[in-house]
């Protein structure tokens, strides 16, 4: 858990004002509503691939409760989809990724290599989700030049958390398909994206669910997930990744609350997941399949400590 003196929690509830805190106490539950499933997938050159996965992906969530986003591209096919992709969550350990990339961007604009203060926390930050190293990282990089890098990326409604509460960045699925385009896009900062990507492909086992499931053999995954119970939307389950491999390059991005425990959100994304994977890559063996539900965890991902007030969500 990132050390984060509780001192900071109550200076911040003196800014935030009584009225928010009287927000955040009007919807205490998470809610048990059955998400939107319309998805629209596009794919000029394949329009039967289009229609086929977004049938799949509307009978994946079929039946299942949860607020979900998907964004989806792949290069090869020009295939585009979004399921809610501008819908706001918190970001949980996510935003990870943006500090990677902005770490990264900062290095090659100052013409020199990675420090060996930013290896020694880029890695565990990202392997193994390590939030001691994402805040230091978070205070070296300023909220000036984090939210240089969400313009960079093209970000629309990307607004970073409070107070040094990272985890309580606000992101979307478009956006974070966007962040990952920086890494894997056409115009991608050169110098350091491979270090970035095999940085995502070395996340550690028992991390390695959500956009993997359904994955085939030959390619190669590189991802970061996020996982967080609050009091307001329950469990915000999120998981965004690239694939490489054979010619081709694609991103998922798949975000989701409101889910009763991480097991259960856990296997909403990975239904969606197996969708895509299936469709893109048709008659090829499949490396990894659900994960089982007794090597999920129900441990927060420590992005945001439990003193941290509650936002309302727009």
């Amino acid at each position: 858990m990132p050390p984060q003196p509780r001192r900071k929690h109550t200076a911040l509830m003196l800014l935030l004002g009584t009225s928010l805190l009287g927000a955040s106490l009007l919807g205490t539950a998470p809610t048990a509503q059955a998400a939107e499933r319309n998805p629209t997938c596009r794919a000029p050159k394949n329009p039967a691939l289009a229609k086929q996965l977004t049938r799949d992906l509307r009978s994946a969530l079929a039946g299942r409760r949860g607020t979900v986003s998907v964004a989806l591209h792949d290069n090869r096919t020009n295939l585009n989809c979004t399921l809610d992709a501008g819908l706001s969550y918190d970001s949980a350990s996510i935003v990870k990724v943006l500090m990677l990339e902005a770490t990264l961007r900062r290095a090659q604009q100052r013409g020199r290599p990675l420090t060996p203060w930013e290896g020694r926390n880029l890695r565990p930050m990202i392997r193994s989700s390590d939030n001691a190293a994402a805040s230091r990282l978070w205070n070296d990089l300023g909220h000036p030049y984090l939210a240089g890098t969400l313009r960079r990326a093209g970000t629309t409604r990307t607004s970073l958390g409070p107070y040094g509460y990272w985890g309580l960045t606000r992101t979307t699925a478009a956006d974070q398909l966007r962040l990952l385009g920086g890494l894997t896009g056409p115009r991608p900062f050169v110098t350091y994206r491979a270090y970035g990507l095999k940085l995502m492909s070395e996340v550690r086992k028992d991390q390695r669910w959500g956009v993997t499931a359904g994955m085939p053999r030959g390619l190669r995954a590189h991802l970061k997930n996020g996982w967080l119970p609050r009091a307001t939307h329950g469990w915000r389950i999120h998981s965004i990744g690239a694939f490489t491999g054979g010619g081709r390059t694609y991103r998922i991005a798949v975000l989701s609350h409101d889910n009763p425990s991480m097991a259960y959100g856990v296997r909403t994304v990975e239904r969606v997941a197996q969708a895509v994977h299936r469709n893109l890559n048709k008659g090829r063996a499949v490396a990894r399949g659900l994960t089982p539900a007794d090597e999920i965890s129900e441990r927060s991902d420590g992005s945001v400590p439990p003193w941290a007030p509650e936002l309302p969500h727009p």
